[in-house]
């Protein structure tokens, strides 16, 4: 386990290393709640990064610490300073604009020494010309969609970005960002791209139940997955064992086309079939963002998961959720019964 250079000078309060996890939603409560199982708040602490304060309140009742920053606003920010030497960060980038200035915000807050209080040692130390002692390690939990449409390619890391949308476009410049820093030295930084997430609970049912409609075979896009519980355990695993400035696709191991996907759903839930319809009548019957993410076609390739990162996926394909999905419904309905 990495430790800050001051570690062992402190009261043994406050020596339990931290990760701070921003953007704290789903993903990074599930990241806390395994860490918190496995290492116990006596080993570790794990502090979530919510906008909100009502965000904030949800997240202490599911039993994680947590502060409401808005990363947009440069004061809040101060109280990350030097707060924790490991970070994972799975927020959005903002709603519009070309770029995404809150990541330059956050860098700037996580580099800097707290100017009081026990890190004040680590920020002497640095001064002292020791920052080589002390390593930094974040995460960035980017999107899949910074490819664009690439036809259906099936594709590794090594392809270049080609960004569609605004959102995407974002999601570059925060990559940007975070590899910008690492350059200067300021962190190890680890970058996982991430497809649709999805598990038990985030299954497309009232998609479904509503009746909106795939694309025909001939017209449907291939469409990657990651179940959350494993995003979370990349997200922690990619800490330590990322490469420095690497990328790595967290997708599991399907292929298939999302009509394809939509019918798995349906068969194993007991629901209707999507219906199909060709590209062109598509545009008049889903939102602008549905019509973005069913007009793009990808095959991601996970190989750098598996070998640079040793991870074992718990739910490898899309066989593997729905199969707990069923267990789920099976165990609700056996309670009620």
């Amino acid at each position: 386990m990495v430790r800050p250079p001051h570690y062992r000078s402190l009261p043994r309060r406050f020596r339990r290393p931290t990760l701070l996890v921003v953007g704290c939603g789903d993903v990074g409560t599930r990241l806390a709640r395994q860490l918190l199982a496995r290492h116990g708040l006596d080993r570790m602490r794990v502090i979530g990064v919510v906008r909100s304060a009502e965000s904030a309140r949800a997240l202490r009742a599911a039993g994680v610490p947590c502060l409401a920053v808005d990363l947009q606003q440069r004061r809040p920010l101060a109280r990350l300073r030097g707060l924790a030497h490991w970070m994972v960060d799975l927020a959005p980038p903002p709603n519009s604009g070309p770029g995404d200035p809150n990541t330059t915000r956050l860098i700037a807050a996580l580099a800097r020494a707290p100017a009081r209080g026990p890190g004040r040692l680590a920020g002497a130390r640095i001064r002292a010309g020791l920052e080589a002692r002390v390593t930094r390690r974040w995460v960035y939990v980017s999107t899949t969609g910074v490819y664009g449409d690439t036809l259906g390619a099936q594709f590794d890391e090594t392809r270049p970005v080609a960004p569609a949308s605004a959102r995407a476009v974002r999601r570059v410049d925060a990559e940007r960002r975070f590899r910008g820093a690492a350059q200067r030295g300021l962190a190890r930084v680890a970058i996982a791209r991430a497809p649709g997430i999805y598990a038990e609970d985030r299954l497309p049912i009232e998609r479904l139940r509503k009746g909106l409609p795939a694309l025909i075979p001939e017209h449907d896009v291939y469409t990657n997955h990651i179940h959350a519980d494993d995003l979370a355990n990349v997200c922690w695993t990619a800490l330590f064992r990322g490469r420095a400035g690497r990328i790595v696709h967290a997708v599991d191991d399907s292929d298939l086309k999302m009509g394809d996907y939509f019918d798995r759903v349906a068969d194993a839930l007991g629901l209707p079939r999507a219906p199909r319809v060709t590209r062109e009548a598509l545009p008049a019957l889903v939102s602008p963002m549905m019509l973005s993410f069913m007009s793009e076609s990808r095959r991601l390739l996970n190989r750098r998961l598996h070998r640079e990162l040793r991870i074992r996926l718990r739910f490898p394909d899309v066989a593997a959720t729905l199969a707990a999905a069923l267990a789920q419904v099976h165990a609700t309905a056996d309670a009620k019964s």
